[in-house]
């Protein structure tokens, strides 16, 4: 009964974006700016579509809409829609002009510094008309932007296995460093003990990444406090620039201090701190040519990087 009362006409392309909207900015007044639609319009076509499923899809409380287990079903659903149209848009205007294209990519820290940059300059050299956008953002954001297709594909830290949403394929092992300027009072020095750490301001990731908890187990192992001194971003450009510009310190991928002479790696060890680097894909999609270009150029990039052999993208 549910499904002939989707696709018995009522239901609109306008209710699948709002649900994906409304979960993410968890209010109607959010998710009406950011659809450039009316408070009372957005909520009347969210009643529209409680009305077509016949279930209450959020509760409303105190600190917002909160999706009941219908909203969260049918949200995956929604978002699996309109990335399916995404991907139809893009595959019609590709077969349109086969010598241009887009595609969209979301990166945090770990691969947003040497791997994806250096992926994207060699295809625009050989393709100087495919449009590559860039978005930057924590892990679960980006997830939540390639399950709705507003990203093909997200390049950076691999925290788990493939599952039957995510294909996840590893390019890259690569050691986490705490690292300062060249020029810090801890450079140089061979007899840093953890304690002294915490004296020095710090710029630590957000607290929803992985790379954060393992730091605050790190300083829960050596019975040292988390810094409260500390600047929370993973944005790598900002972090790069406050430890140029101060004393501060900063957990980042091994790489970066390789290739970066004003940066210097300081003498402590992080047990237990490590990670992949990688690919996300979403299992549900077929990844369109400008895709496949850029996925097959992000291989034979974290081949060179590291020495190893690269093994061709599969279609």
């Amino acid at each position: 009964m549910v499904a002939q009362r989707l696709l018995d006409g009522r239901l609109k392309l306008r209710h699948l974006v709002l649900m994906d909207a409304l979960a993410r900015q968890k209010s109607v007044v959010g998710a009406a700016a950011e659809l450039h639609v009316t408070q009372p319009g957005a909520t009347r076509s969210l009643h529209e579509l409680e009305g077509i499923l016949g279930v209450q899809l959020f509760e409303r409380g105190p600190r917002g809409l909160t999706p009941t287990v219908f909203g969260e079903a049918f949200t995956e659903h929604a978002r699996a829609v309109i990335a399916q149209l995404s991907q139809a848009e893009q595959h019609v205007a590709e077969l349109a002009d086969a010598t241009r294209g887009s595609v969209s990519v979301g990166t945090h820290l770990a691969g947003s510094n040497m791997l994806l940059p250096r992926a994207v300059v060699a295809v625009k050299a050989e393709r100087p008309h495919l449009n590559v956008i860039v978005r930057d953002g924590t892990p679960s954001a980006l997830l939540t932007e390639l399950e709705a297709g507003r990203v093909d594909l997200i390049v950076g830290r691999l925290t788990a296995p493939s599952d039957e949403r995510l294909v996840r394929r590893k390019l890259y092992d690569e050691s986490i460093a705490l690292v300062a300027r060249a020029t810090h009072p801890l450079v140089g020095r061979t007899d840093v003990i953890s304690r002294e750490l915490a004296g020095y301001p710090w710029i630590l990731p957000s607290p929803e990444t992985a790379l954060r908890r393992e730091l605050e187990e790190f300083f829960a192992r050596h019975s040292v406090a988390l810094p409260g001194n500390r600047i929370e971003t993973t944005s790598f450009l900002a972090v790069r620039q406050l430890l140029l510009e101060s004393d501060r310190i900063a957990a980042l991928p091994g790489l970066i201090v390789r290739d970066e002479p004003q940066l210097a790696r300081l003498p402590v060890e992080l047990d237990l701190v490590g990670h992949s680097v990688g690919i996300t894909l979403s299992r549900s999609r077929t990844m369109s040519p400008s895709a496949r270009v850029l996925i097959q150029q992000l291989i034979e990039t974290a081949a060179a990087m590291t020495g190893d052999q690269a093994e061709p993208a599969q279609q």
